[in-house]
């Protein structure tokens, strides 16, 4: 199909899906549309913030003229709740047709395929290198991601897309 074909197949589709939402029917998705998204876990933030806490709550009980009023522990619930927040959003990269698209901390992007300038799998590590901008890396210490089925999916998107693939023992 051309590329207008597409747009216009994908506008229609969205304004179908819309109403079967409203309807409370399941949604229709084509065949070029499926994507597949891979989570990961993230266990590092809500660590370093939890850690934080006990620090302060530590410092804070050091100094001869605190009380522990309502902010102090409202302070503290705050950053509970932002480590359970980090913890409980579940960080994601999703191989679509064409192109990839995943969490960051300013929000959800998507690249295109003609914006990714090669990609290299590595034992525990996948980065997506980009024409501009910095390397998109999924690591397996860091966020819990499946290297090794994240590193297969898009040997597969590469050589759909004609992306170069570097795969490093």
């Amino acid at each position: 199909m051309s590329r207008s074909w597409e747009r216009k197949v994908r506008k229609n589709m969205n304004v179908v899906n819309k109403q079967r939402k409203k309807q409370g029917n399941g949604q229709v998705v084509l065949n070029a549309e499926k994507s597949e998204k891979i989570l990961g876990r993230n266990f590092i933030a809500p660590i370093l913030l939890i850690l934080f806490i006990v620090m302060y709550i530590m410092l804070m009980q050091s100094s001869p003229e605190f009380t522990m009023d309502t902010m102090f522990w409202v302070t503290v619930a705050c950053y509970f709740l932002l480590a359970a927040l980090f913890f409980f959003r579940r960080p994601y990269i999703t191989i679509g047709k064409d192109y990839v698209q995943t969490r960051r901390m300013t929000g959800d992007k998507r690249l295109s395929a003609s914006a990714i300038k090669g990609i290299i799998v590595q034992p525990g590590h996948v980065v997506i290198q980009q024409q501009k901008g910095a390397n998109w890396i999924f690591s397996k210490l860091t966020n819990r991601f499946p290297t090794e089925e994240i590193g297969e999916k898009l040997k597969s998107f590469a050589q759909a897309n004609g992306i170069a693939f570097d795969q490093k023992k």
